[in-house]
């Protein structure tokens, strides 16, 4: 399961992301005064989804920092995983605020507003082409981080937020259809959870310990199994340290007569979870066969 990533310099990388937030925050309050002025719900639900972005990208940023700190008594496996908490806290915000817009969205088509279509239509416009280059800004990132495809999936939600804004504004404006606007509303909240509930269980998997996809642990323990020396492999765990480094550990019970290899077969098997499995972080605790764990159990333990 070897990676190619496009690597990007990390300095360069946070210019972007300042860059996206400073435009976002100015977006985000012309629209709320568009909204306002206009009688907008969708033009407001554009605002806070906007906000939203501007969040996930101060989080995103700030997670980007604090991941690059390297490993202290404090923090043995370093502070990377702060990314994937970040993704998490994106997401979870994301869910509330689609939640409370299909609220607002039904209370509206309940109780339809007046709304001042040019209002809508050009702060719209304005909006989208803000999103296109925020997400234009993250995109590259967001292939190699999961922290910043959260945020990279905010803007481009926004996006296509703003695209159904702008068709709300124009239907107001030729058709008198008020209860277009709350309509819209809701297929923006829809999009969101829709979003959220497709890239947020990777997330949690991490968080989690869960393996990576890509590897199966019957796979990594078969292979071990066939190494000349091994005669068990118990006590396994294989996971997702963060989101490009996978740990595995395990005991390994050596065969009777070839103790005095375990060095050997030890370096072998790290080899194998290296170069077949790409995992990056490999524990082995070598069992002479007459001294092995009592009763082992395969995973866990």
């Amino acid at each position: 399961m070897p990676h190619d990533h496009q690597h990007i310099d990390p300095e360069a990388g946070d210019f972007r992301v300042a860059l996206a937030i400073a435009v976002n925050l100015c977006l985000t309050v012309a629209q709320v005064i568009g909204g306002i002025l206009s009688g907008s719900l969708a033009l407001i639900a554009d605002a806070l989804h906007n906000f939203s972005d501007a969040i996930a990208l101060i989080i995103a940023f700030t997670a980007r920092k604090i991941a690059r700190r390297p490993a202290d008594h404090r923090m043995t496996f370093g502070y990377a995983r702060v990314e994937v908490v970040a993704a998490l806290v994106n997401y979870t915000t994301l869910a509330v605020l689609g939640i409370y817009l299909i609220y607002e969205g039904v209370m509206r088509l309940i109780d339809p507003q007046p709304v001042a279509g040019w209002v809508v239509v050009i702060i719209a416009g304005v909006a989208l082409v803000v999103d296109l280059a925020t997400a234009a800004l993250t995109y590259t990132m967001s292939k190699d981080s999961v922290n910043i495809r959260a945020a990279f999936l905010h803007n481009v939600a926004d996006a296509a937020g703003s695209v159904a804004v702008i068709l709300a504004g124009v239907a107001i404006l030729v058709w008198d259809q008020t209860w277009v606007d709350p309509a819209v509303t809701l297929m923006i909240a829809s999009y969101l959870l829709w979003q959220v509930a497709r890239e947020i269980g990777p997330v949690v998997r991490i968080l989690m310990l869960g393996s990576p996809e890509g590897i199966q642990l019957a796979q990594v323990l078969d292979r071990f199994a066939e190494e000349p020396g091994v005669a068990d492999v118990h006590h396994a765990h294989l996971w997702m340290m963060q989101e490009h480094e996978v740990a595995f550990q395990a005991h390994i019970v050596v065969d009777a007569g070839c103790w005095t290899q375990a060095d050997a077969i030890k370096a072998r098997l790290k080899s194998v979870a290296h170069d077949v499995f790409a995992i990056t972080h490999t524990t082995l605790e070598m069992e002479c066969s007459r001294h092995a764990c009592d009763a082992p159990v395969l995973v866990g333990g």
